[in-house]
Formats: structure tokens, C-alpha cells, sequence
């Protein structure tokens, strides 16, 4: 009875797709880090009481707009929205950059890690639901909230305007902040970013002791070694391009021959297929498959920590 019970668990494992595993796999890290989606929630509620409080003199302002017309009278009213999208993005940003840091250094430092490979899911599976969180689910998850967000604020200011003729509707392109939103969001904070996730689970399944060292030093002396051996600075620019969410041009600097200043070129400044195309992207892509190769390998050989 036992062999028989023996032979048949490996065959019910076998049985279970990739597909299948990956999925459960992204669900197991938004059961453990359940910061992923209570911090973004926390940050808008406090963004509406804020926003609330402040509905205050909203009529007030929008007649003194009103008056100065234009541009200044659409800039008013879209201030908040483009703030609370701002904060929501910032906010995820934070706590993409904390997630990778921990996703494979905690579960060797509480050695969960030893539960979990005795389980019939790979290393390549399980890194690869890691890098999904910032890739895909915590854009997708700021979009979402972002949005709902948004029109919380924008019930709560209709409220507050009626009875005085004044609205908030018309003064906002609605739609092009969500369509901006959503090119910031899925291709800034998931594929351009894409290379600086990548690095950060590398160096949390590098990593024996303080993660986030190993994350920021090699970086600095890197930079510094460049300024000081070529007086050029050629990967600080290339990694500034990445921290600001778009694409680099490099150009002649005017003042050093050797150096080299980059014209920025954010992700809410070019098209979609544009951001496609570029040469950057593509390379941040091919250095995230090598850095997460790395982390596959370093979780298959390396012990609890």
C-alpha cells in the first residue's frame, strides 16, 4: 500500500503545468507580502482625507482660475490628480525595491527556503513569480488603484461643486491621464525598469548579510572607478537614465571632452512604439535574463544563510 501511495505523488506532481505552478507561485508572494498591496491602499486613502480637507476653498479657487483661463485654469484642477498619481508611483516604486531586496535573501535568513524546495516547483519557476511582482503585478496593481483613486476624488469634488455652476469634469482630459498613466506604469515602472529588478534579486540571492549593501556598493565603485581611471561618467548617466524612467541620449558635453551630459527623454515624452523600439529597452531586457539566470543559479547552490 505505502509504494504504491509512494509512486503515486510524484505522478500527481508531474501532472501540474508550469503554467499552472507560476500562477500559484505569484499568488504564494502576494500571501506573504501583503505590503505589496496594503501600502498602496493605505497611501490613497490618506491622498482622499488630504484631498477632502482641501475641497474647502476648491470653489474659491477654481473662479480665480476661471479668471486667468487656459492652461493655468486645466493646470489647477489637474494638480491633484497628478499628484495622487505621482505619490501611488513613488510609493510603489519604494516598496518594489524593498520586495527584491528580501525576495530570496528572507526566505534563506528564516531558511523557508528549505520547506520550499522540497516542494516540485523549480528554482527557475520560483524566481521568475519573484520578478513578476515588479515587472507586471505591482504596475498593473498601482494602475488599479491609481485609477480608482482618481475618480474617488473626482466624485468627492463634484460634491462638493454642487449648487455653485462650477464643475471639475470638463477642465480634465480624463482619458489621457489614464492612457499616460498606464504607458508610465506598465513599460516605465515594469520593462524600462526591468534591468534594476533584476539586479536587486540578484544581489538578494547573492547577498549572505545586508542585501541592500551588495545592491548599492558594486554601483558606486563601478562610477567611481570610470570618473577617476577615464574621468567619464558614461554608467552613472546610463543607471540616472534608468532611476528617471526614460530613455538617454548621449551628447557631446559642452564644458568636458571627456565627459559626456544626457539629455532626457521621459517615458510620458514618447510613444509607446517608440519606447518599443529603443535600442535602451532591449538591452535592459537582455541584462534582466542574465541577472535572473544568475539568481536561478545562486538559489539552486546556495544554502540558508
Amino acid at each position: 500500500m505505502s509504494t504504491t501511495t509512494t509512486h503515486a505523488a510524484p505522478s500527481a506532481a508531474a501532472t501540474i503545468s508550469t503554467g499552472r505552478l507560476l500562477y500559484w507561485s505569484v499568488q504564494r508572494e502576494l500571501w506573504e507580502h501583503r505590503s505589496l498591496y496594503v501600502a498602496p491602499l493605505a497611501v490613497a486613502a490618506l491622498i482622499l482625507v488630504g484631498f477632502t480637507i482641501g475641497l474647502v476653498d476648491l470653489p474659491a479657487k477654481l473662479r480665480t482660475a476661471a479668471a486667468a483661463g487656459g492652461m493655468e485654469q486645466r493646470a489647477l484642477v489637474e494638480q491633484p490628480y497628478t499628484f495622487a498619481a505621482l505619490l501611488l508611483m513613488g510609493t510603489t516604486f519604494v516598496i518594489g525595491v524593498f520586495y527584491c531586496l528580501d525576495a530570496l535573501y528572507g526566505e534563506r535568513r528564516d531558511r523557508s527556503v528549505l520547506f520550499w524546495k522540497s516542494l516540485p516547483v523549480s528554482d527557475v519557476t520560483t524566481v521568475l513569480a519573484k520578478a513578476c511582482v515588479p515587472l507586471f503585478i505591482l504596475p498593473l496593481l498601482t494602475f488599479a488603484v491609481t485609477i480608482v483613486t482618481q475618480v474617488c476624488m473626482l466624485l468627492v469634488a463634484s460634491g462638493r461643486l454642487i449648487g455653485t455652476g462650477l464643475g471639475v469634469w470638463s477642465q480634465l482630459s480624463f482619458g489621457e491621464m489614464t492612457w499616460t498613466l498606464f504607458h508610465h506604469l506598465v513599460l516605465g515602472h515594469g520593462l524600462w525598469y526591468a534591468p534594476i529588478w533584476g539586479w536587486l534579486l540578484f544581489c538578494s540571492a547573492w547577498a549572505r548579510r545586508t542585501p541592500v549593501l551588495w545592491a548599492t556598493l558594486p554601483l558606486l565603485a563601478v562610477g567611481l572607478v570610470e570618473k577617476i581611471a577615464f574621468g567619464t561618467a558614461y554608467f552613472g548617466n546610463w543607471l540616472g537614465s534608468r532611476l528617471m524612467g526614460g530613455p538617454a541620449d548621449p551628447a557631446p558635453a559642452p564644458d568636458n571632452d571627456h565627459g559626456v551630459s544626457m539629455t532626457m527623454v521621459g517615458i510620458t515624452g514618447s510613444t509607446p512604439g517608440q519606447l518599443l523600439i529603443s535600442p535602451g529597452l532591449w538591452i535592459g531586457l537582455a541584462l534582466t535574463a542574465i541577472f535572473l539566470a544568475l539568481a536561478v543559479r545562486l538559489r539552486h547552490s546556495r544554502g540558508p544563510a
